[in-house]
């Protein structure tokens, strides 16, 4: 998936931690070797090229596959698994991918986990006795600098995904044109359950624009944001206060 991925895993029985660990980094490698867009030999490439039938790949690309069709429908078309007409689900697998390695140790027993795909977390339960997980959101016009810290305080789950130009420069595309994004955005940061869905919505209201991407974010339920525009002006949903600290 081209990122690094670390994990702060916290309680439960240690061997049967340890043996979930192994588990998720070998499924993120399975997950890399299924979807990469950049291997020949991957099903997704297969399944694009016509080579293989979806029935004849294996179950998560089905389970994936729908969930993108998904975000394709409540975004009215601004999150696409389609790039110049070609199958590529690559922005949603590293949400969906961190996701399903924090479930697995979430349900060996860890009383805390925290999983990051380069720089977007899934995390869940909390670190230690009356202390939560807090991420801080990197400002993308001040390297080294944070333009927020949000807390996961009083939330068995919550994701933080962000999109933008900072990091990897004109990477997400306008799904009307083909081309990269035009928009007066640098970064959009996303609130939510489940970094499934973080990661999908913070990549669609950037391709929208600020205005735009702000009343859609505004209209989710379970979802708060953080936009950040080229001239320096923030502007975030009603109720991401509640989550910063």
């Amino acid at each position: 998936m081209g990122t690094v991925f670390s994990f702060d895993v916290r309680g439960g029985e240690p061997g049967a931690v340890e043996a979930a660990l192994e588990e998720a980094i070998a499924g993120l490698h399975r997950v890399n070797e299924l979807f990469s867009t950049y291997r020949e030999d991957s099903q997704v490439s297969r399944l694009a090229r016509g080579e293989l039938d979806l029935e004849e790949c294996d179950p998560d690309i089905a389970e994936v596959l729908e969930l993108g069709a998904e975000a394709e429908r409540v975004s009215d078309g601004w999150f696409s698994m389609h790039y110049r007409k070609r199958l590529d689900p690559t922005g949603i697998v590293k949400g969906w991918a961190a996701e399903q390695a924090a479930l697995r140790l979430r349900a060996a027993g860890a009383t805390g986990v925290s999983v990051n795909g380069g720089g977007d977390v899934q995390m869940f339960g909390v670190p230690e006795e009356h202390r939560a997980w807090r991420v801080g959101v990197a400002d993308p016009l001040r390297p080294g600098g944070l333009a927020a810290v949000v807390s996961a305080a009083g939330a068995d789950e919550l994701a933080v995904a962000t999109s933008g130009t900072a990091e990897r420069g004109d990477h997400i595309v306008d799904p009307r044109t083909g081309r990269s994004a035009v928009t007066d955005l640098v970064a959009v940061t996303v609130v939510a359950p489940r970094l499934t869905w973080a990661d999908c919505w913070a990549t669609a209201a950037f391709a929208m624009g600020s205005r735009d991407g702000l009343r859609w974010l505004e209209s989710l339920p379970d979802v708060e944001a953080l936009l950040i525009t080229a001239g320096d002006e923030v502007r975030c949903t009603g109720g991401l206060a509640s989550r910063l600290g």
